[in-house]
């Protein structure tokens, strides 16, 4: 699971445009909205295409569960692994 942290770490900074972030400087399992990374709902987005386009998983913002997946890097590894 540790390679599948660093693909999404990698995957967010690459997505969002982070350039001032590090996959070091991202928590595993710290919020990855408001608190935490402090990303907000454009992010969301960008990150849910980035996903679908790297993995092939297509993600509903409207789904408790997928709000729920998006919490953490680790929230958010553990959707991807049981869904592809």
């Amino acid at each position: 699971m540790k390679t599948l942290y660093t693909e999404i770490k990698e995957l967010i900074i690459e997505a969002l445009n982070l350039e001032d972030i590090s996959t070091e400087d991202i928590e595993t399992e710290a919020p990855l909205f408001i608190d935490g990374l402090g990303l907000d709902s454009i992010d969301a987005l960008e990150l849910g295409m980035a996903i679908k386009q790297k993995y092939g998983l297509t993600l509903s913002s409207d789904n408790e569960e997928m709000k729920k997946s998006f919490y953490s890097v680790k929230t958010l590894a553990e959707y991807i692994n049981a869904n592809r």
